[in-house]
């Protein structure tokens, strides 16, 4: 009870993964031995500290955005960058119709933006898009004025694992600025340190 099938689609062709995944405990076997349990799995991934990001998205389905740490650099050639995006969230669905995607990557006083787009707004209405000033990107993804750095993205694939979708982006555009990025980790917000030599 619980096992599926996970399909993959690839920009050629489709790959079917058989492995067995019991929805309801998250356990993924693929060569029988259990996965270490969720609690102290999260316990652990809660001591490492990482970027913050929004990744956004506009089109046919709707504009929609939410607050991710599973977003980075996948590949140079060609510039590929991912956000992982937990599949009942309705950005996935978005993101998946629409085609297109920006990863913005916060930077240090934009921690009420985090909250904003995680669902917990310090005031105001959840996912407003209205906390922030945005800018129309060449895909028409909105992109965070003010970012560290903003990625415009096509959709170049896509990757079931466990409980979240993987997409990769195809890079068309890039916004930077100077200011210190946003990291989190031990449930707060902090900055990285920097030395001049």
């Amino acid at each position: 009870m619980g096992a599926t099938q996970i399909h993959v689609q690839r920009l050629v062709g489709t790959m079917v993964d058989t492995r067995t995944d019991d929805t309801r405990t998250g356990d993924l076997k693929t060569d029988g031995r259990p996965s270490v349990a969720r609690e102290r799995f999260l316990g652990a991934m809660g001591r490492v500290f990482s970027s913050v990001s929004i990744v956004t998205t506009d089109g046919p389905a709707g504009r929609f955005a939410i607050t991710v740490s599973s977003a980075g650099s996948a590949s140079a050639d060609p510039p590929l960058v991912l956000a992982c995006i937990q599949r009942r969230s309705p950005v996935n669905a978005a993101i998946a119709a629409n085609g297109v995607f920006s990863v913005n990557v916060l930077a240090v006083g934009h921690e009420h933006l985090s909250d904003n787009f995680a669902g917990r707004p310090r005031q105001g209405a959840p996912f407003d898009f209205e906390a922030a000033e945005w800018a129309v990107s060449k895909t028409g993804a909105p992109l965070l004025k003010g970012a560290v750095a903003a990625f415009d993205c096509v959709v170049h694939s896509t990757h079931e694992a466990g409980s979240h979708t993987v997409f990769f982006g195809r890079v068309l555009d890039i916004v930077e600025a100077e200011d210190s990025t946003l990291i989190y980790g031990q449930r707060s917000y902090t900055q990285p340190l920097t030395t001049k030599s």
